[in-house]
């Protein structure tokens, strides 16, 4: 069986502001919304939120209209805000009760070529099982699947399944598998919280059970933990600490439980030696591919950008059991930019332009012996 796992930075449509030229271009507006909407969530609008909000609306280009190049504010009812025609904003909501609405981030299309190129990289996996990172949703992934994919001269996959999960831009996680390798049993932990009350995962940590002809099941955990693109240092480091321990005693509980095929898979955002990942690198006994002999990183040691060291954030994790029936594991890159001076790696003849790339991140794909 070959196992996967790729960010596919979603599939059709994407956030405009996440689609400019680089990273830094967009991320000041992911920010500003972000915590705009953390805002517009609070029960109670003191002064200080509101004049907080009356900035980040300003900064997201919403000061005179609802709509703006990057960000939609709709009100559906109630008040939330005037705009005198001396200028600015002024917030005349009390709280969150006082109006009904949502803030969303525009989005466009994705590059006509860049999902070809995804597709591709999806097609030249040729996995079995194909965990998914950045999805839009189920009915899209399967659009994606039956169309896109078959294109390419891609066979789509049998069974697709995303579950739903915490982040309202629309980015999941999901599970593409095999006409021989049924999806089982799921479990999802999009509302799992912690002490305070608030979701653990920024996605969700859905667990999939695929049944094998031996009579045992293989346990994917699929995973998407904290972005460093939002928020500060520390907060991102904290939440996506508490990611990787709720992510722990997980696999912890199956293990007791007698599951002992199991793999953690996903863009977890930090590398293996990092303080918010410990919990899951160093306080379990699994073990990340990349550090088995038979794995190939393909010269670069990392999964994401130019592949640096820095840049290791993608994982699969096996359990001890799975990770002796590795027989050969490694790294696609053809779906990534590899830059011009020099040229990192091969990639598709169409991806000719940072745009064209299917995906900032490589596939990674082990198979196993089962």
């Amino acid at each position: 069986m070959r196992l996967a796992v790729y960010n596919v930075e979603n599939l059709f449509d994407r956030p405009k502001a996440m689609n400019l030229g680089s990273w830094s271009e967009g991320k000041p507006v992911l920010q500003d919304f972000a915590a705009l909407s953390q805002l517009l969530g609070e029960m109670n609008y003191t002064a200080a939120r509101k004049a907080r909000m009356a900035e980040l609306l300003t900064r997201l280009g919403l000061e005179k209209d609802d709509d703006a190049p990057f960000v939609i504010l709709r009100r559906n009812r109630g008040q939330l805000l005037r705009r005198p025609k001396t200028g600015g904003i002024e917030i005349v909501a009390k709280g969150r009760a006082d109006w009904a609405g949502s803030l969303e981030l525009r989005e466009e299309p994705v590059d006509e070529v860049a999902m070809r190129n995804t597709a591709r990289v999806i097609m030249d996996l040729k996995a079995d099982v194909l965990a998914v990172v950045e999805t839009e949703s189920r009915p899209v992934l399967e659009q994606f699947n039956q169309q896109i994919l078959k294109a390419v001269g891609g066979q789509p996959f049998r069974h697709v399944m995303v579950i739903d999960g915490n982040d309202s831009r629309g980015i999941d996680v999901g599970l593409m598998t095999g006409k021989n390798h049924p999806i089982g049993l799921m479990r999802s932990h999009v509302d799992d919280r912690d002490n305070q009350g608030n979701n653990i995962f920024s996605r969700d940590c859905p667990e999939y059970a695929i049944p094998l002809p031996d009579g045992g099941t293989l346990w994917v955990l699929v995973n998407h933990l904290k972005s460093k693109g939002y928020g500060s240092k520390p907060t991102s480091d904290r939440r996506r600490k508490a990611q990787a321990t709720r992510v722990k005693a997980i696999y912890e509980a199956k293990v007791a439980a007698g599951d002992e095929l199991v793999a953690i898979v996903g863009d977890f955002n930090d590398t293996p030696n990092s303080d918010p990942l410990a919990p899951l690198l160093n306080q379990t006994n699994l073990k990340d591919v990349f550090e088995h002999a038979r794995f190939d990183d393909g010269g670069h040691p990392g999964t994401y950008g130019l592949c640096n060291a820095s840049n290791k954030i993608d994982y699969i994790l096996l359990s001890p059991k799975l990770y002796k029936r590795v027989q050969a594991a490694g790294v696609m890159r053809q779906g990534m930019w590899a830059g011009v001076r020099p040229k990192r790696w091969e990639t598709y003849e169409e991806l000719d332009a940072p745009k064209h790339a299917a995906s900032d991140h490589a596939a990674l794909w082990v198979d196993l012996d089962i």
